[in-house]
């Protein structure tokens, strides 16, 4: 065989090598990131070891590889696994609230902070002028990305609320963000402790237009 033939038969090979496994790809069970996608859940139930910081310097990757407008990156984190630090921000908040609900919150077994428990906390900022839909799309990013490693989250905006009050400026110094940002929301993170079913999904609100 001539070597002008044999190049010829190995990219034939490559070729039908490379449409026979694009054919194979695709189910559930196979496909890494769809696997991710359809079995992550919200996480409100965390073991208290935090998530080792190895481990968060890879989901904040995937998380800043989001795409973004013009590549604006409109997007500030700062990850937070200092136990005492959120502890002094949700005794400050259960200091604020009415007694009932205070109660409430305090009798929920286990309670040690007012982001579901979880020992490691990202908090996301955007440029006041706009960056929201970046910011949520580095935030999926980062949650499917926790899920391929094990790590369960959850988005949180309660305590944002509460982080956006005179009484809890000093917090939001502390994180460091850039003037002209604001505090967008949090997502918790760490191992999960609870394994809970996934919620129905209405798939009537997607649909093809003719």
């Amino acid at each position: 065989m001539s070597r002008l033939n044999l190049m010829i038969a190995v990219a034939m090979l490559t070729l039908a090598s490379a449409c026979t496994q694009t054919a194979t790809v695709g189910t559930d069970a196979d496909n890494q990131v769809i696997a991710a996608i359809m079995s992550r859940r919200s996480i409100r139930h965390y073991k208290p070891e935090p998530v080792p910081r190895e481990l968060m310097n890879r989901i904040v990757e995937c998380g800043i590889n989001a795409p973004s407008g013009m590549n604006r990156q409109p997007w500030e984190i700062r990850v937070v696994d200092n136990s005492a630090m959120l502890d002094t921000i949700s005794k400050l908040q259960l200091q604020m609230l009415d007694s009932t609900r205070r109660a409430q919150m305090e009798s929920q077994p286990g309670f040690r902070n007012i982001f579901r428990n979880a020992p490691t906390v990202a908090f996301i900022a955007c440029p006041v002028d706009g960056g929201q839909l970046d910011c949520g799309m580095l935030c999926q990013n980062m949650m499917i990305a926790a899920q391929s490693l094990g790590i369960g989250s959850c988005c949180l905006g309660g305590p944002i609320r509460f982080l956006k009050t005179d009484e809890a400026r000093f917090f939001v110094e502390q994180l460091g963000f850039s003037p002209e940002y604001q505090l967008l929301l949090a997502i918790g993170f760490g191992y999960p402790d609870e394994a809970p079913e996934a919620k129905p999904r209405d798939a009537s609100k997607a649909r093809y237009v003719n």
